[in-house]
């Protein structure tokens, strides 16, 4: 009796996992997706503390207009995505292991999940997508580690600079994220940081094809060469490509 009881609740429990796996992968577009926005002091420093303190939900409005835009320019009607910004977090997010293993990024995955799972409170609802926005003082910090996004899960830890002058750069690489989220790939070369070639480039059929004017959100810098780009400064001088759009569900 007893066994079946225990494996009448496994089975309950594998189709959650199972529908809520399903949901991660397929996002249903015509509802409106909540992202939630955890600011976390990730250096510590007093400067970073102030910037965090000034924070508001106005300062995302410039990015729900860029996804309003961008997705009504390719699907022929916008997605609704609305940012809030949540309370401050303490904890840093695990690590990312530098190895680049299986098994170390499947226990790093593991970690992270029961991270989110951890900050988790009533208060904060049921958003879409909870982003871990970790700042750093750029007079302390002069490079940031690259940040990482899970798409089951839909949770990303995003490093950023703790500072009004790189307010826009800031909100690219949180978009860039956010993508990930909804199944969006990187379209640069992890081995050179440059974009590929043409699914990395805003206009591939530019000629001539040097320099570029914009980045493509996913490939995530400006080329001016073969061998040089440049980072956005601000989310005007981005695009998101139809592939990318493909990738989100945003089109069939």
């Amino acid at each position: 009796m007893w066994k079946k009881i225990r494996v009448s609740i496994l089975l309950v429990i594998l189709l959650i996992v199972a529908v809520n796996a399903w949901r991660d992968m397929n996002q249903d577009w015509t509802k409106p997706v909540i992202v939630l926005l955890h600011p976390v002091n990730a250096d510590g420093s007093e400067v970073t503390q102030a910037y965090i303190q000034q924070l508001s939900a106005v300062d995302m409005i410039e990015a729900q207009d860029y996804i309003l835009s961008q997705s009504q320019q390719l699907r022929g009607n916008p997605v609704q995505i609305y940012f809030q910004l949540g309370r401050q977090i303490n904890q840093l997010a695990p690590k990312v292991p530098e190895t680049g293993s299986m098994a170390d990024t499947i226990i790093w995955s593991l970690k992270f999940r029961y991270y989110a799972w951890r900050q988790q409170e009533s208060a904060d609802g049921r958003p879409g997508v909870t982003l871990y926005l970790n700042y750093y003082d750029p007079k302390q910090t002069k490079l940031l580690k690259h940040s990482v996004a899970l798409q089951r899960g839909k949770i990303g830890s995003v490093n950023l600079f703790a500072s009004g002058r790189h307010s826009g750069s800031n909100k690219v690489v949180m978009l860039h994220e956010l993508m990930h989220t909804f199944g969006a790939t990187d379209k640069y070369s992890m081995q050179t940081g440059q974009p590929v070639f043409p699914e990395g480039y805003a206009a591939p059929d530019q000629q001539p094809l040097f320099p570029q004017k914009r980045a493509e959100l996913m490939g995530g810098y400006i080329p001016l060469s073969n061998q040089k780009s440049i980072t956005p400064s601000k989310l005007e001088d981005t695009m998101i490509s139809t592939l990318t759009a493909q990738e989100m569900g945003w089109l069939k």
